[in-house]
């Protein structure tokens, strides 16, 4: 008994209801009810000369502790043991996703989108030409986009040419719509409509 076989995870789901004697359909009243009569029948305390009999209350409590919740009893009833475990891994709201992502025709979808694209780090042509190559290509700090750069000098002419164009006169007043009128508070306007 030093070298204990691992279990192989299973599938099916059918398991934890053998243990308490139940078939997949029984109701939470029905797990309750016979959990309670089993871990009775094998608690260590009454049952101290009996080494198997801790083993089957470990089992018990598992099985119990699994049907007993409703969200594991789903898991459990749809992917087995297998399910179970991939809950404790990835979490439970993962669970249909990870099994989504395992199947057949996905593996496929993955390659075939792989040898379109030409790489697998990319999942489509609409994200590999926008975000590896394109417009949303990720810039390091410090380099310049071409297409919107300015240089000073350019700038400092456009603003001697508007200066020159429109003239000296500063705008000292926004424009306003002939049907505002304007109030005089103070120092300041007030517009009414």
């Amino acid at each position: 008994m030093a070298e204990q076989r691992q279990r192989a995870l299973s599938t099916s789901g059918e398991a934890l209801y053998q243990v308490l004697g139940l078939d997949k359909n029984c109701t939470h009243d029905d797990i309750k009810r016979s959990y309670r009569k089993l871990a009775l029948k094998y608690h260590p305390d009454k049952n101290p000369e009996n080494p198997d009999a801790t083993d089957k209350f470990k089992e018990l409590n598992n099985a119990h502790a699994v049907l007993s919740d409703v969200t594991k009893r789903n898991i459990y009833d749809k992917y087995g043991s297998l399910g179970l475990y991939v809950s404790q891994q990835f979490g439970e709201e993962n669970v249909n996703t990870y099994f989504m992502l395992s199947s057949w025709w996905a593996k496929g979808l993955f390659a075939i989108c792989g040898l379109l694209t030409g790489c697998y780090f990319c999942c489509c042509l609409c994200c590999c030409f926008n975000c590896c190559c394109g417009k949303c290509k990720p810039h390091t700090p410090g380099e310049e986009d071409p297409e919107f750069y300015v240089s000073s000098e350019d700038l400092e002419e456009q603003i001697r040419t508007d200066n020159e164009r429109d003239g000296d006169t500063p705008i000292v007043m926004q424009p306003t719509n002939a049907s505002e009128k304007t109030q005089l508070i103070g120092d300041g306007h007030r517009t009414y409509t």
